[in-house]
């Protein structure tokens, strides 16, 4: 497929732009569920002149239906888009890019998605879909999942839907820590139970918070209800987690100065399970919270790591050099920049 598509870009260059203009605008709607054709061109930069005859193209082969609330993708639309696939993976250079960080880190799968997080909402959706793609295919019907925080790992879960006639029900789906005090929706507790609902497994929470003192610790930790939850936390199977920044996070945190002061003299880059990365993936500082342990993570079956963005891809490249993740699942902006790193 490499050659004959490397073949087409020589000859027919044109009908590769094409090809990728039409893949980008009937990935987008398929994202949106429905989506007016103003709001679109917005989103795509593209006037709406030039994409209205795009999508009456679309509509014409059958691939998208257009309504009076908006455009939405047709089933014979969401077929050819999985069909694309690995054409587009080609076509946008992305399955180098996957082939390398896998092999760098000797991870088991690596998903790149095509553009930037950090500048277009739409390319999150798509890394929510990828990263929701991703734990459905690692899922047997019986998993313990530990989900953690944040608007990615929030993203995922809107995108979980599992092929018709699947059942999880003995699955069961876990915060992997406490809440951090910010956003409802992004809460690991949130985030979890609407995982659990989405494909009709049961949820277990940890209402607590995520940073501790070490008297509310030791009170807590002793809880037997909180000692259940933490017991089911730490066998899980399956982690899905987000990577950040590591003096984003410690701002979240909202930590003290001189703690943010030291966090940094430390060279920390990322921060994941509330452990805060080098460059090396070494851990240089970690909070006392309840939940998942790198003793935990470490012998866990599969861990899922979900972030994109250029702006994260030191803080990516911190915790894949940390050696225990399975499956990346990033966009093109931050591969290009670990890539690059690697170089």
């Amino acid at each position: 497929m490499r050659n004959i598509l490397e073949i087409q870009k020589r000859l027919l260059p044109d009908l590769m732009e094409i090809l990728k203009k039409r893949y980008t605008i009937l990935n987008q709607i398929m994202l949106s569920d429905v989506i007016g054709r103003r709001t679109l061109a917005t989103s795509l930069d593209m006037t709406e002149r030039v994409l209205r005859a795009e999508t009456d193209l679309l509509k014409a082969q059958g691939l998208i239906e257009i309504e009076n609330i908006g455009m939405r993708v047709s089933d014979a639309g969401r077929k050819l888009l999985e069909e694309l696939e690995p054409v587009v993976k080609e076509l946008f250079g992305l399955a180098n890019l996957e082939d390398k960080i896998r092999q760098t880190y000797g991870l088991r799968k690596v998903v790149v998605v095509p553009g930037d997080c950090d500048v277009s909402p739409q390319v999150k959706l798509e890394l929510g879909r990828a990263g929701a793609k991703a734990l459905l295919s690692v899922m047997d019907g019986k998993d313990v999942v530990a989900v953690t925080g944040g608007s990615t790992l929030a993203e995922v879960a809107n995108q979980l839907n599992p092929p018709p006639n699947v059942t999880m029900k003995q699955s069961w789906f876990v915060p992997a820590r406490g809440g951090l005090g910010e956003s409802l929706e992004i809460q690991a507790n949130t985030i979890a139970s609407g995982m659990a609902k989405r494909v009709g497994a049961g949820y277990r929470l940890l209402h607590v918070p995520d940073l501790l003192g070490k008297e509310a610790y030791e009170s807590l930790v002793h809880d037997p209800n909180i000692h259940d939850i933490v017991n089911m936390i730490r066998q899980a199977k399956i982690v899905v987690h987000g990577i950040g920044d590591a003096m984003e996070m410690a701002r979240r945190r909202k930590l003290e100065p001189s703690m943010v002061e030291e966090i940094q003299k430390e060279g920390a880059l990322a921060e994941s399970f509330g452990y805060y990365f080098n460059r090396d993936g070494v851990v240089v500082h970690k909070m006392l919270t309840l939940g998942l342990r790198l003793e935990d993570i470490k012998n866990t079956e599969t861990v899922l790591g979900i972030a994109g963005g250029k702006s994260k891809a030191k803080a990516i490249h911190a915790v894949l050099r940390f050696g225990h993740e399975d499956i990346l699942v990033t966009d093109e902006a931050a591969a290009i920049e670990i890539v690059n790193e690697l170089d």
